[in-house]
């Protein structure tokens, strides 16, 4: 399942996002914003991180706001995500192969949609390599989040 979140900075690009799911038959759901009255990116990471975290391995998020920046930073304060700003397609598929990220933030008013989209493909259709060097990496990060 794919997670959907956006403020009204990125309520329009959302929609564009869920066009290209619909056409493509893919399921998520949409957790607001629903239209584009000024609404807080917090409330949004915060419920896509945390379906994100109760889901299983299929399931991820992807966020829009005005930069991306603050729906990373919040859905990174979530236990278990790993969310990364997509500012290219080539970081996105590194996040992924490396990082297994699992929630994608885009900023719907400092990238151009087209270019949005294709990072989307990116981001969904790239695997965790399962490497070694990066499943040890990992769980050191996994090892301080559960310090704190």
């Amino acid at each position: 399942m794919i997670y959907l979140g956006a403020d009204h900075g990125g309520f329009k690009l959302k929609e564009e996002i869920k066009a290209k799911l619909d056409a493509e038959s893919v399921d998520y759901k949409d957790v607001g914003a629903f239209n584009e009255e000024p609404s807080d990116y917090p409330d949004f990471a915060f419920k896509v991180a945390e379906k994100v975290r109760d889901g299983g391995p299929g399931d991820f998020g992807i966020l829009i706001c005005t930069t991306s920046i603050g729906t990373s930073i919040a859905a990174n304060k979530i236990k278990g995500v790993r969310a990364v700003v997509g500012y290219s397609k080539g970081a996105v598929e590194r996040a992924r192969n490396d990082v297994d990220v699992n929630v994608l933030c885009l900023g719907g008013g400092e990238m151009d949609h087209k270019h949005a989209l294709e990072i989307i493909d990116v981001f969904l259709n790239t695997p965790f390599s399962n490497e070694e060097r990066h499943i040890r990496r990992l769980s050191k990060i996994q090892k301080r989040e559960q310090e704190e």
